[in-house]
């Protein structure tokens, strides 16, 4: 298939901003039906989301090395035993879930494409998908996602060449939303059956947390797959939230959940990232942001506590590596990691130079995650798959 263009976090959550204004009035005085909550307690998978792409450099690209040990330094010490490959790029993802199969981790495969002909993402899933049932057939353990917000990467559902045209088209509110969710519904159909029929395991998607704006028919996969960016002073207000997604009576997947390493970053939601503008050379910080990693670790280590209680079955956090937000501690004002949802922060070796090599370092919240993951580790058996 055709070489396609990455979408960047910064991008891909500005949805969010689109879904907090869509959804605010759809949602307005409707109660979620609550199922039950499952009666095991305790995660079944623990993961952290790792992003494959082609990066804003070539700097900043997808190595296979580099790929190979970070999955190590996941395995080994993050204690995490499931891997969420996302992104675009088949070789990629194929390449980085056959690793992780390698060494003995849950396999979460997801194709994240956007902005390219809805064909084109369907020939992805297929592609991606028989790759994932060859290692299931060699003893993987593998569940595949055929996408992620299909309302915001797949051209046609929302008006608007790309996804920035479809997120401002959005919320200007001249989008009919009825007639957006008949056509979300007709492709994610779609994906779904493509799914199925290349691959005999466990099926999911990842949606919007919002199901007024977003509603999923989940009778089409066997995993309920939420994205999950929610600020709540007691944890029982989560569970309030997270339980109407099993009243489907399914297995329930936190897909992505996290926040960034600064004051106030949980209260922002999925919207954390906007504190970057964009819009300068360099990329500058908005504001007087207070650096604080701790604040992001103690989010992290208390949404999985309440993530455990619940019993679900499977926690990615969201994510590993953020390349292309290099941290500058020298410099406040281009620290882009403050916009970063990373459990690591990425150093460059010569900060202003964009072709300069970078390696990353371990945050408050990797080690804390670390310590949560490794106190309910089991032993994860290297295998061969062929």
């Amino acid at each position: 298939m055709k070489k396609t263009e990455e979408i960047s976090r910064a991008r891909f959550l500005a949805g969010t901003a689109a879904v907090a204004v869509t959804a605010s009035t759809l949602s307005a005085g409707q109660a979620g039906a609550a199922g039950r909550a499952p009666k095991r307690r305790g995660l079944k998978h623990r993961g952290v989301v790792y992003t494959v792409g082609a990066g804003e450099t070539p700097g900043t690209a997808w190595s296979a090395a580099r790929m190979r040990e970070d999955v190590r330094v996941i395995r080994g010490e993050l204690h995490a035993d499931t891997l969420d490959v996302t992104g675009d790029g088949v070789d990629r993802l194929t390449t980085t879930a056959a690793e992780a199969a390698e060494r003995g981790l849950h396999v979460w495969l997801q194709p994240t494409l956007g902005d390219i002909p809805p064909k084109e993402i369907l020939d992805s899933i297929a592609e991606c998908g028989r790759f994932a049932e060859r290692l299931r057939r060699q003893g993987a353990s593998v569940d595949f996602s055929v996408g992620c917000e299909f309302w915001l990467f797949v051209p046609g559902i929302i008006p608007g060449e790309t996804v920035l045209e479809r997120v401002a088209n959005l919320q200007s509110g001249s989008v009919d939303i009825a007639g957006m969710q008949r056509r979300l519904a007709r492709f994610t159909a779609r994906a779904a059956a493509v799914g199925r029929s290349v691959f005999h395991g466990r099926l999911s998607y990842a949606a919007a947390q919002d199901e007024a704006f977003e509603p999923v028919d989940w009778r089409l996969f066997d995993v309920v797959g939420i994205d999950y960016y929610a600020a709540f002073r007691r944890p029982s207000d989560h569970v309030r939230e997270l339980r109407r997604h099993l009243r489907w009576g399914k297995p329930l997947a936190i897909t992505e959940f996290g926040t960034c390493a600064y004051v106030g970053a949980p209260e922002a939601g999925g919207m954390g990232w906007d504190v970057v503008d964009y819009s300068k050379e360099p990329y500058e910080i908005k504001g007087d942001l207070v650096r604080s990693e701790r604040t992001q670790a103690a989010y992290l280590v208390d949404l999985l506590e309440v993530l455990e209680s619940m019993g679900l079955y499977a926690a990615m956090a969201f994510e590993f590596v953020t390349p292309d937000a290099p941290h500058r501690p020298d410099d406040p004002r281009y620290d882009l990691d403050l916009g970063s949802y990373a459990l690591t922060k990425s150093l460059k070796d010569r900060p202003d130079d964009p072709a300069s090599n970078w390696h990353w370092e371990p945050k408050e919240a990797f080690h804390a995650v670390a310590r949560h993951y490794g106190r309910r580790a089991r032993p994860l058996p290297r295998r061969n798959h062929g």
